[in-house]
């Protein structure tokens, strides 16, 4: 979708709350009229010298216009609040329920899902951009319609200046919206660079203290800067011509409309009266003009913001079966048969062929160098990734004809460089579901030596945790991963490199457990502890993209 398309789908959710701003709009158009023609009156019985009731009762009416202008403006802003609110609220549920669900291979290789999460703030911009959009650019543009409709009953010569409005808006906007829009965006690219390169600053703030690395961040954020400044004075090249057009277009109207509107008069085919109302509703006119041509900025904005964010809700999700297979809630089989994956934009074939054949409570430890695909493996058995070419079964069934919830309900899986996330130790194991009892979160951290340490917490389970797990050990951090994975015991573990932060004394006694013959669970584990080899049932060793020796064990 371009910008402006996705602007009027945004309008359109809300059309029945822009109706209303519309014809609020109107209706103040229609009584902020009251205001030239009522000066046009009142000078008329001063020009006679007198003072009469119906001289009084014109300045109440006037006045009670501006007042009623006011009560429609208020009504309006109470509109485009709860349109404000809206936005914000679809925005962040569109983020949360579709960042999950992205397809890993539209995240590849190039794009880093923070990134995309930050552009949640230009939903602020959205927000405040259409607020502005709708409430000037609705008053405006109706200001200017019954402006000129007012002046063309004075005199023909004011249908010619409507027509001169429109013509100028037209061009204006024709000459300058694409520019604008890709100056924007080109604005936009380089502002979230600057926004990112902050984060990795942060995020490596140890490494900046050295003297040479910290000129190195400030001169990378000055070259990045330079980039912004210069597609933004681009931007507002493009703003700078518009505004300098429309100065030149009121100069040449302005004084066109005095000295015609003098001429009238002199001519005795327009009074005194009708001279003031109708400069009134010119200065209106123009001042309309002016405030749809500054507002063309915020309205570049908006687009740009639109688009940013459409990149993200525009990109591709895994796709879901509703089918429901009951089997599947028994012992899982899997199976793969010439599976292949190769990334979009890549040359390299990650996986080569694989058929493999994994029955329920295996044991299997994933071996060989890196970049043999042990991880791309995992990540296809567990359905984070789909196979390019070849069949994924799950008992016997196409993996794509398999609901991915109900698959995932079944699994748990821990992924390289995965932590605990921001909130309390529970809900950072738990996810907070009700079902699940006190002793099974017990039985869960009892398993996975965690105990001890929950016990020097002042608040235990109730202990906030910080994003990414800043305060934890790694080992805890790997601890808190593997008792979230067992605590609902299901049918399949994947593990990547799942204890390879502990000391070995803690990360054998969690492989014991993991491994033990009454959990039935299936275990398929990478990993450089070599501990996982002794305790395994079986072990897959690949290179390049091929699994080369499959080698069972009978521990008995």
């Amino acid at each position: 979708m371009s910008p402006t398309k996705r602007f009027f789908k945004l309008l359109n959710m809300d059309r029945k709350d822009i109706y209303q701003i519309f014809f609020y709009a109107i209706f103040a158009g229609l009584v902020s009229l009251s205001l030239p023609l009522g000066v046009q009156a009142i000078i008329n019985f001063i020009q006679s010298g007198r003072v009469s009731v119906s001289w009084v009762v014109l300045v109440i009416f006037v006045v009670l216009g501006v007042a009623l202008v006011g009560f429609l403006a208020f009504m309006q802003l109470r509109i485009t609040e709860n349109l404000q609110q809206k936005i914000f609220v679809r925005s962040s549920f569109e983020f949360a329920y579709k960042l999950p669900k992205i397809k890993f291979e539209d995240l590849y290789p190039n794009v880093y899902p923070p990134e995309l999460a930050n552009r949640f703030f230009d939903t602020i911009t959205i927000q405040k951009g259409s607020s502005k959009i709708l409430l000037d650019f609705s008053a405006a543009l109706l200001q200017i319609g019954f402006g000129i409709l007012l002046l063309s009953l004075y005199h023909p010569f004011f249908i010619v200046f409507g027509l001169l409005l429109v013509i100028l808006l037209y061009f204006i906007f024709k000459y300058s919206y694409n520019p604008g829009v890709e100056t924007s965006l080109k604005e936009s690219k380089y502002k979230y660079e600057v926004a990112d390169w902050l984060q990795e600053i942060a995020r490596n703030k140890t490494s900046f203290r050295n003297q040479t690395n910290f000129e190195y961040a400030l001169h990378k954020n000055d070259a990045i800067v330079a980039n912004y400044l210069q597609f933004r004075e681009k931007h507002f090249a493009v703003i700078k011509r518009q505004f300098g057009q429309l100065v030149f277009f009121k100069i040449l109207i302005t004084a066109g409309l005095l000295l015609l509107g003098g001429y009238l008069v002199i001519t005795q085919q327009m009074n005194i009266g009708q001279f003031v109302a109708s400069e009134i509703v010119i200065l209106l006119v123009i001042n309309s003009v002016e405030k749809i041509i500054i507002g063309l900025e915020t309205f570049y904005d908006v687009l740009t913001s639109l688009e940013k964010i459409g990149q993200v809700t525009d990109m591709e999700f895994e796709a879901e079966s509703e089918s429901v297979i009951d089997s599947c809630y028994t012992a899982i089989n899997l199976e793969l048969e010439n599976v292949s994956l190769q990334f979009p934009e890549s040359r390299d074939t990650l996986l080569k062929k694989i058929s493999l054949h994994i029955l329920p409570s295996e044991k299997i430890i994933l071996s060989g160098k890196n970049g043999s695909g042990k991880t791309t493996l995992i990540r296809i058995l567990s359905g984070i990734l789909a196979p390019t070419s070849g069949y994924f079964y799950v008992n016997d069934d196409t993996f794509r004809k398999i609901n991915l919830n109900q698959y995932r309900s079944q699994i748990a899986t821990i992924t390289q460089g995965e932590t605990p996330f921001e909130g309390t130790l529970l809900e950072n194991i738990t996810f907070n579901d009700p079902n699940i009892s006190n002793d099974e979160i017990k039985w869960a951290i009892d398993s996975v030596q965690l105990t001890s340490f929950i016990k020097t917490l002042p608040n235990g389970l109730d202990t906030e945790i910080l994003p990414e797990g800043k305060q934890l050990s790694s080992s805890n951090a790997q601890k808190i991963l593997i008792a979230r994975s067992i605590l609902k015991k299901p049918k399949i573990l994947f593990y990547e490199d799942p204890t390879d932060r502990m000391d070995d004394e803690t990360a054998r006694k969690i492989i014991d457990f993991i491994c033990q013959p009454e959990h039935k669970w299936t275990v398929v584990v990478t990993s450089t502890n070599q501990y996982w080899k002794e305790k395994a049932s079986r072990t897959i060793i690949m290179e390049k993209g091929r699994i080369i020796n499959d080698i069972k064990i009978n521990h008995a």
